[in-house]
């Protein structure tokens, strides 16, 4: 699991432990159960049984892979639509090509991320190259939904190609830990993602034995997601491995810890953070659009089969498999 990665995490900025706060309690730990979307994309669904109260502004999170594909395997998506919300591709292992009716796209690969606000709607597809769906190889990466105010719904969509170059790396007193700051702050340092809803997403490698404190801005909620690995979270040390998240409670601070022996496939903790200040509004989710009601949702859909969320390109690539039907969702 290379993403970005240094050699001596004690050569970086160092994220002091906070003192005089709250630390957070974990609520609740849940397992992501595994899936296939389209013509066969193994995913797990991080958040699904998790109350939307607790998620609020995230919407949904898929780990993609990780899958060792075979050649002409590679899959990929078709063109398809999305209003009211920002998805967020991060890959750790592999490439990906997005092109968007409005414009945006590129060719992201490992520790890249791709940032697109839908806002009043376009179509996009996300593929891998065909030189891998040639060769085939390692595909590994995160998707995760950000909702947005009903203010932000029908702004203008905008695209973002977040290089792992550009992502804030800092790490912990010991050096045990790389925190790789993608969006948000953490203790004073800012990612490079520019969000409309505010968030912090931080991918975080922690050595086995090492623990991590980390200041969390009270008025943002916390999730912790094990790609790989095996740990605990909280002061009282709940255990959490791959696939499983934890909800944490109100507070200052949050605690993670790897275990001191893990497995030979997963040498270190790799833990994704996210928090964000949640939104409060009505949520009305069907497939690929997130409005605030059922009117909206019909009158999005109605725009889509008009033509009205944009149009393929005369230059488009053609999608290997399907992705982002997603399931029906009224909160």
């Amino acid at each position: 699991m290379p993403a970005v990665t240094v050699e001596n995490p004690l050569t970086l900025p160092r994220v002091a432990e906070p003192q005089a706060v709250v630390p957070r309690k974990v609520l609740a730990v849940v397992s992501a159960p595994s899936g296939f979307e389209g013509e066969g994309f193994p995913v797990r669904r991080a958040f699904a049984g998790i109350n939307y109260q607790y998620l609020d502004p995230f919407i949904m999170m898929d780990q993609m892979g990780e899958v060792e594909y075979a050649p002409g395997e590679p899959k990929g998506t078709p063109w398809h639509p999305h209003r009211g919300f920002e998805t967020v591709t991060y890959l750790i292992d592999g490439t990906f090509v997005h092109q968007d009716s409005n414009g945006g796209g590129g060719v992201i690969n490992g520790g890249d991320t791709q940032w697109m606000t839908a806002g009043s709607g376009l179509l996009h597809i996300e593929a891998p190259p065909e030189s891998l769906v040639v060769s085939g190889g390692l595909f590994h990466g995160l998707q995760l939904w950000v909702n947005l105010p009903a203010s932000d719904k029908m702004m203008p969509p905008r695209y973002q190609d977040i290089g792992g170059g550009k992502v804030t790396l800092l790490s912990t007193p010991d050096g045990g830990s790389l925190l790789r700051v993608i969006a948000g702050e953490l203790d004073g340092h800012e990612g490079p993602g520019i969000t409309h809803t505010p968030i912090t997403m931080i991918h975080a490698t922690v050595a086995p034995g090492a623990q991590i404190t980390l200041p969390w801005r009270e008025d943002f909620n916390a999730l912790a997601y094990v790609m790989a690995g095996r740990g605990s979270v909280g002061q009282d040390r709940r255990p959490l491995h791959t696939g499983q998240t934890a909800v944490f409670g109100e507070g200052g601070s949050l605690t993670v810890r790897a275990d001191e022996s893990q497995d030979s496939n997963a040498p270190d903790l790799e833990i994704v953070l996210l928090g964000g200040r949640p939104i409060r509004e009505p949520m009305a989710h069907y497939g690929p659009f997130v409005m605030n009601s059922k009117h909206e949702l019909q009158q999005a859909f109605d725009d889509f089969q008009a033509g009205r969320l944009g149009r393929i390109p005369t230059t488009a690539r053609t999608g290997l498999g399907h992705r982002g039907a997603g399931q029906a969702d009224e909160e």
